[in-house]
């Protein structure tokens, strides 16, 4: 298969590639810095530039995207917002005119509205894709954003198949995550104390490019376990005592719910 990454220079644009490559697919890696991957057609590319992208693009069976401005703090609010709501218009837009039949996005759990709310409102734990959407600052924003219009080309184009994967903290393990939460201050409540290792990422992307649904689908894609030894009842009650409990939270069980990405894509959760 013919697949095109872009961002293919972020942190999981570079892992992602190798694995790919190592399975016998061609790469198209693009990004605004030029990829230096081995085995990849490494090319230079904006995904705010349609022309460019449809060029890029054409020949391709499938097309991962991963390429977004990933904070709401780096550029002002609207280079984030317009950067990252074009790219994926631009890139779901062109895989519809190529017929690259496979589209793999990189969303966030940020997209309901999370880590950069000044304070998240949740109405259930653990969270699932059917959760309302309260997104409010331009990042969460631009990815709610990415998912509709996901749904919108994959309405038109019936026969695409496209899914959201909403990311948590991509780090390299559990240890990792527990060793470094401290970096998110006295915000890591807003985040449900989650994270994701990214070896579990690439196995969702890999997996998502091989599914056989028609549509559009959003999947929470999140370690089994918070990095917090607190049992997760507890943290609950403390920082969101009037959001009710439906599932089950015993231990250090994580607040979100990615069965969907488990019975669709037969993806095995990390614990």
């Amino acid at each position: 298969m013919r697949i095109a990454v872009t961002g293919a220079n972020g942190g999981i644009g570079r892992a992602l590639v190798p694995v790919l490559v190592g399975q016998g697919h061609e790469v198209v890696a693009l990004d605004v810095v030029r990829p230096v991957l081995a085995g990849a057609d490494n090319r230079l590319l904006s995904v705010t530039d349609y022309d460019g992208v449809l060029q890029a693009v054409r020949g391709c069976e499938a097309i991962v995207h991963l390429a977004a401005i990933a904070s709401p703090v780096a550029e002002p609010d609207h280079l984030v917002h317009n950067n990252n709501v074009t790219g994926s218009y631009n890139v779901l837009r062109a895989a519809a005119e190529v017929g690259a039949q496979h589209v793999v996005q990189a969303s966030t759990i940020n997209a309901i509205g999370s880590g950069f709310s000044r304070r998240p409102t949740f109405d259930y734990f653990p969270l699932d894709e059917r959760h309302a959407t309260r997104a409010e600052d331009p990042y969460s924003l631009s990815k709610w954003i990415c998912e509709q219009q996901a749904d919108a080309i994959a309405r038109r184009y019936e026969t695409m198949t496209i899914a959201s994967l909403r990311f948590h903290w991509v780090v390299e393990s559990r240890a990792y995550a527990v060793e470094h939460r401290g970096g998110f201050g006295n915000t890591y409540f807003r985040h449900l104390w989650s994270y994701v290792p990214r070896a579990a990422v690439l196995e969702s992307i890999v997996l998502s490019l091989q599914t056989d649904y028609h549509g559009h689908e959003v999947f929470y894609v999140v370690a089994a376990h918070t990095a917090m030894e607190t049992p997760t009842l507890d943290l609950a009650a403390r920082y969101y005592p009037e959001v009710p409990v439906r599932g089950d939270l015993t231990g250090t069980r994580a607040l979100y719910d990615c069965s969907k990405a488990v019975r669709l894509l037969n993806w095995e959760q990390p614990e």
